[in-house]
């Protein structure tokens, strides 16, 4: 503990004595805050080196949890870093701080009742971080207690909100504490699910021919092979209708590879069946 404060009538002594030790520690918060953030950045580039030699999609998911738990531990620091410099701040002011402990009681309660959802956020980001329901880099579905749905890529988790990145280049700011379903569409693996809509007088069985060669050429091709788990597979007829037919073709992927790998496999689909001399539908609809 520095030493005690001077009387402030004294400007010329507390200028010496209780103003430099402010600014000492408003230097020292400064310099260990900019420490702090690069030892983050540093430990997670740390750990990403020292995985590359691991599996692609077992690295891809420590990758995001260490970018997540490091983030979250960062923040929590400077938060208290902060409200101790405060503290020892006020104290050279010559502010007595038992003279505060009635005033902030009364002002903490009435923050808390005001503060009740910054308290329900950081709560529920704890959960998300702890749990690794997402990290850095997911590709996420979030409904809120408004029923309101965002999908995008999370850039950033702290414990007070979700930082997600949308299709159209939209930055959206999601409190943890509404979020009622996370959805997480790049968990370990993916899947790409494709309704090929045929008439219905087609040859169901060279239909289905033809769409398992093109599974298997999707999985020799060497464009694709890194990101698929297995040869796709055909699931056979999905729906009747009275004029149309739906066969599903699934491929599982590598975590978020499944929008690249559907809009391959459909391209590819709609080559084979027509040059097989069977109609396709203008549209092949697609679930990820």
């Amino acid at each position: 503990m520095l030493a005690a404060i001077t009387p402030l009538s004294d400007f010329t002594t507390w200028l010496r004595t209780g103003a430099l030790e402010i600014v000492m520690i408003v230097s020292g918060v400064v310099l260990i805050s900019r420490a702090a953030t690069w030892l983050s950045r540093w430990v997670t580039e740390r750990n990403d080196q020292r995985a590359e030699a691991a599996d692609a999609l077992i690295r891809s998911e420590a990758s995001k949890h260490r970018q997540a738990v490091t983030g979250v531990v960062t923040w929590a620091f400077l938060a208290l870093l902060y409200f101790v410099a405060g503290v020892l701040v006020v104290e050279r002011l010559g502010v007595p701080l038992a003279s505060l402990v009635a005033p902030a009681a009364v002002a903490g309660v009435a923050l808390g009742f005001g503060a009740q959802r910054v308290v329900q956020d950081v709560l529920a980001g704890f959960l998300i971080v702890t749990e690794r329901q997402y990290g850095y880099g997911d590709i996420v579905r979030i409904t809120t207690t408004s029923t309101a749905s965002v999908t995008g890529t999370v850039e950033d988790v702290t414990l007070r909100i979700t930082r997600l990145r949308t299709i159209n280049g939209e930055v959206v700011f999601v409190p943890n504490g509404q979020i009622q379903v996370a959805t997480n569409l790049s968990r370990d693996w993916a899947r790409a699910v494709i309704d090929v809509p045929l008439p219905a007088r087609t040859d169901v069985s060279a239909a289905t021919t033809v769409l398992r060669n093109v599974g298997k050429e999707a999985f020799e091709d060497e464009t694709l092979r890194p990101l698929l788990l297995d040869t796709p597979s055909v699931m056979g007829v999905e729906s009747i209708s009275v004029d149309q037919l739906d066969v599903r073709v699934v491929a599982r992927t590598l975590p978020g590879k499944q929008f690249e790998v559907s809009r391959t496999l459909r391209a590819r689909i709609s080559t084979a069946l027509r040059e097989a001399g069977i109609t396709v539908s203008a549209m092949i609809e697609t679930d990820q």
